[in-house]
């Protein structure tokens, strides 16, 4: 399993030739134009089903917004991939505004769609629910019911949507197209956001320092523009949730990761017990560091020059040789996606700053972008967008309206194939400087679900609250922030990052709320299946890409107790996973001693 050179640059031209001038995309818009009138016309002229006899029409409804969902899917993952690997794609913004006007128009005529079903007499919907093109989907169609039945009338609803193409999603790409305007001048060079924050974990002490100071200094420039983007964001949403009659902030995310508020409780409960040994890790290395106190731009600070740099086609390799060990699907899998360029890693100016992973539903295929520059971090990261990429491979013979997992399940996946990479490391260490940098490489990922998500989480829930009372300025937002931030971290931090807010894309995306929680659920959930598979004396995958399949169908409580026998719902489940992470904690004490 071996190739002489991977490209580090994507294939896009495969969906649609031309980029963003492409007359392929024009046709598919075209078409999904025509699409979305013809299921409007007939959705008009739908009635609430009075009988068993309706299962047909409604199986023929279901189908037609099936497939303007995966085209709608298409383009948008082509989109996104255009506007991330060119950040002054302007024809791409466009193109990316159109998308969001077709996308909340149809979105307009579903919820009608599904308010009409929501309205069926009970007895009328158990005798649809037999029907066995019905059944196939039943979890699916009781979820659109109940979430019908939550929402305001279809015609109110239809109003929102219309206006948050302008207003609520309007902001939402104000904020991409302010960072893609940000520049980092450094080392002579003018670098991206992106590019600026992979020297956050630069081996020069000066370097990081100088970096973090340049982009805390651009966040303050704009922080003005930034607090009015959020505070847009947060009203919005705060005001549909009072329209809708809906109390709990936490409503909306909650249900969207399919997950009880006992489970998220549980999960952080557990967390907040246990964070003594990462403080203890985090005064160890700010010690070998030289350092009294860790500060925030020393976090992911390299403690040794030892660890092994990787170019981009070394790190492929790596990749697929222990994939290879967990099962020969995922390594044929991963190494289908290096073969025919399903990856965007080339380290350039221009980029968009982070990582991800779109599916193209049409074409059965993934693309994974980041900006790899060579650290075994990169090697975890390329590993971990590859999980994501497995997980759409793995629910392949599912019904499409069988494949929408949430988000937290979906880190699921991502952050097991990163767990395969992360340990390999480890063991294949050839000294003991290497293996203490690789553990403490692990060592930061648990600091980041346990520490900075849990702050994103606290400051987010906090904001939100005073939010409801009117807007919230940037030096209440610094304030929050560094309040968040102290106290996740257990009081262990020196200087910390009161503008995060401003630097942290998730806080303004407009399809997800919440957009935290959920990584520190995958992470912690993904240890227990990893722990599984290293107990089985048996081939493992097709137990865990059974699970995959079922994280489309199945509430995470469901979930946990099919596959691992375990109640999610009690902090015993989350503090096993967390004893796995202690476990590094004390091996890295004793190593360093």
């Amino acid at each position: 399993m071996t190739k002489t050179t991977y490209s580090d640059v994507w294939d896009l031209d495969v969906f649609f030739k031309g980029g963003s001038e492409s007359p392929e995309l024009r046709a598919h818009l075209d078409e999904l134009n025509k699409l979305k009138a013809a299921f409007t016309d007939k959705v008009n002229r739908f009635q609430t089903p009075q009988s068993a006899a309706d299962a047909d029409v409604i199986w023929t409804h279901i189908e037609e917004a099936k497939d303007i969902m995966l085209s709608l899917r298409q383009a948008g993952a082509f989109i996104s991939c255009l506007g991330a690997q060119d950040i002054n794609d302007r024809k791409a913004d466009a193109l990316r505004a159109e998308l969001t006007t077709i996308s909340a128009d149809f979105q307009s005529t579903f919820t009608k769609f599904q308010q009409l079903l929501s309205a069926t007499d009970d007895a009328v919907w158990q005798e649809l629910l037999q029907n066995e093109n019905l059944q196939e989907i039943s979890y699916v169609l009781e979820e659109w019911r109940q979430k019908a039945k939550d929402k305001l009338s279809s015609e109110e609803e239809s109003l929102i949507n219309a206006l948050a193409i302008d207003g609520y999603h309007g902001w939402g790409q104000m904020y991409d197209t302010l960072i893609g305007t940000m520049v980092i001048e450094h080392d002579g060079k003018s670098l991206s956001i992106g590019q600026a924050n992979n020297l956050l974990s630069h081996e020069d002490e000066n370097v990081r320092r100088e970096v973090f100071e340049k982009l805390e200094k651009a966040w303050e420039t704009n922080e003005e523009l930034f607090a009015r983007t959020l505070n847009h964001l947060a009203g919005f949403r705060l005001n549909l949730y009072k329209k809708r009659g809906w109390d709990e902030v936490l409503k909306e995310p909650l249900e969207y990761n399919r997950m009880k508020k006992d489970t998220l409780d549980a999960m952080w409960g557990a967390i907040t017990k246990h964070k003594a040994p990462f403080v203890k890790y985090l005064e160890r290395k700010a010690k070998l560091l030289g350092k009294d106190t860790m500060d925030w731009f020393n976090v992911d600070a390299p403690i040794s020059s030892a660890t092994t740099t990787l170019s981009y086609n070394e790190g492929a390799e790596f990749i697929l040789k222990h994939f290879a060990r967990f099962g020969s699907e995922m390594a044929e899998f991963a190494e289908r996606a290096f073969d025919e360029s399903w990856i965007e890693a080339e380290d350039r100016a221009g980029k968009r700053p982070g990582g991800f992973c779109t599916s193209f539903p049409l074409s059965e295929q993934s693309r994974i972008f980041m900006t790899y520059s060579g650290s075994m971090s990169n090697v975890s990261t390329l590993a971990h967008e590859l999980g994501h990429a497995f997980h759409s491979y793995a629910l392949k013979p599912m019904h499409p309206l069988n494949r929408n997992y949430a988000m937290n399940v979906a880190e699921t996946a991502s952050t097991f194939a990163e767990m395969i990479v992360a340990d390999a490391a480890v063991k294949e260490a050839q000294s003991k400087e290497e293996r203490i940098a690789l553990i403490e490489d692990k060592l930061q990922r648990s600091v980041a679900f346990f520490m900075n998500i849990h702050a994103r989480f606290l400051f987010e829930t906090r904001f939100y609250e005073e939010r409801k009372n009117g807007m919230v300025s940037a030096n209440r937002l610094n304030e929050l922030m560094e309040e968040a931030q102290r106290e996740a971290f257990a009081d262990s931090l020196g200087e910390v990052h009161p503008r995060f807010w401003a630097s942290k894309l998730h806080f303004y995306i407009t399809g997800v709320p919440f957009y935290n929680f959920p990584y520190t659920f995958g992470y912690l959930f993904s240890l227990s299946i990893y722990a599984k598979a290293l107990e089985s004396n048996e081939n493992y995958e097709e137990k865990y890409m059974a699970l995959l399949r079922d994280t489309a169908v199945m509430n995470v409580e469901e979930l946990a107790m099919k596959h691992l026998g375990e109640d999610i719902t009690k902090e015993a489940f989350w503090e096993k996973g967390i004893n796995l992470c202690i476990q590094d904690v004390e091996e890295f004490l004793s190593l360093t001693e």
